[in-house]
């Protein structure tokens, strides 16, 4: 009984964490990133990398906002995007409360 029942929760765990990456972000190699932003959605970074590595990429057009991370592997993720960006508002002030 207890094969059964070790095999069942290394099945509904796998089943949870391939569950839990399918909606986490959106990840791929940071070159294609970058130029999905620009083609897709007319967006271009608005500062340099942060210390952390991440990049606020704003379409002025628009109004799209993406928030992206790189890491070291090459690859980078969207922390968070959206919608209505507004120009002219502290840009430094908004990028805190996006990390927050």
């Amino acid at each position: 009984m207890k094969p059964f029942i070790s095999t069942l929760t290394f099945v509904l765990g796998t089943a949870c964490a391939t569950s839990a990456m399918a909606q986490g972000n959106v990840c791929m190699a940071a070159g294609e990133m970058k130029a999905a932003l620009t083609d897709w959605y007319g967006e271009k970074p608005v500062s340099p990398p942060s210390e952390t590595k991440e990049q606020l990429w704003v379409s002025q057009e628009t109004g799209t906002w993406t928030l992206i991370k790189s890491f070291s592997d090459g690859h980078a993720c969207v922390l968070s995007q959206g919608k209505d960006w507004m120009t002219g508002v502290d840009q430094d002030q908004l990028l805190a409360e996006l990390r927050d």
